[in-house]
């Protein structure tokens, strides 16, 4: 006899508001290493998504986080057989149909090696939907047709695999997850370059661009001075002495 399903398949949240789009504009220009230091600051202390790196170097990306989960498979309720044609009724297929411009697309896939969480075809698809970029706690495959794509993404590596091929299935979307050792909820932003993702509360955003607004006049002046000679000590961080030296250049910069 036909139980019916286990579970009802994909789990999906509540879309977030949409992102100020002159907030986004204007936390693209905060690094995520400064984005980090101040929201420490100011005492949230778990930012940093620890081992997605960029699979090119050089791109930046700020915007609205959307959310994908992926949860260990179980044969009666989930599993890869039939590879696309039972992927395309999940929360994977789901949530890029829900991505929009600007989107930061944030996936929990525990660090896994071998599931291949974007390919491609996918990829091709979250472009012409006008998303910003990829953070994955796992995988990517078509490696190299990937990067052709110009989306940026930073994932923990490579695999031939696909999405649910090994041990994990996309299970939910718009959902908190865990990326990296950070919480990520839907409709927080995200900021990524080089140096990593950062994850920043929303309500967080416009403390964090108007602090690094300062650290970052601050670091360019001390930068200067240490390069015309000055001593590290001096001007990194800066002391009373060279904070009023600061000041004075800052508003002489201003005028």
């Amino acid at each position: 006899m036909d139980e019916g399903p286990v579970w009802e398949l994909p789990v999906r949240g509540e879309a977030p508001e949409r992102a100020d789009p002159d907030l986004v504009r204007r936390l693209s220009g905060v690094s995520s290493a400064t984005a980090c230091a101040k929201l420490h600051a100011q005492g949230i202390r778990r930012t940093f998504v620890s081992g997605p790196r960029p699979l090119a170097p050089g791109q930046k990306i700020a915007g609205r986080a959307r959310t994908l989960q992926f949860m260990p498979q179980r044969e009666d309720v989930a599993s890869g057989l039939g590879q696309e044609y039972v992927e395309r009724h999940t929360a994977l297929w789901a949530v890029l149909d829900e991505v929009e411009p600007g989107d930061v697309l944030v996936v929990e896939a525990y660090g896994s090696a071998h599931t291949g969480c974007f390919g491609d075809m996918l990829v091709r698809y979250f472009r012409q939907k006008g998303g910003a970029g990829i953070v994955v706690d796992g995988c990517i495959r078509d490696a190299p047709r990937v990067r052709e794509t110009g989306v940026p993404i930073w994932s923990t590596g490579v695999t031939p695999h696909y999405a649910s091929q090994a041990e994990l299935f996309p299970w939910a979307y718009d959902v908190p997850v865990a990326c990296g050792g950070v919480l990520v909820l839907p409709g927080d932003l995200v900021v990524a370059d080089d140096d990593g993702p950062v994850v920043v509360p929303k309500q967080r955003a416009e403390d964090v661009i108007a602090a690094a607004r300062e650290h970052e006049q601050w670091e360019r002046f001390s930068r200067s001075r240490i390069e015309e000679g000055g001593a590290l000590a001096d001007y990194y961080p800066l002391t009373a002495d060279t904070r009023a030296e600061y000041e004075r250049w800052r508003d002489s910069s201003a005028g």
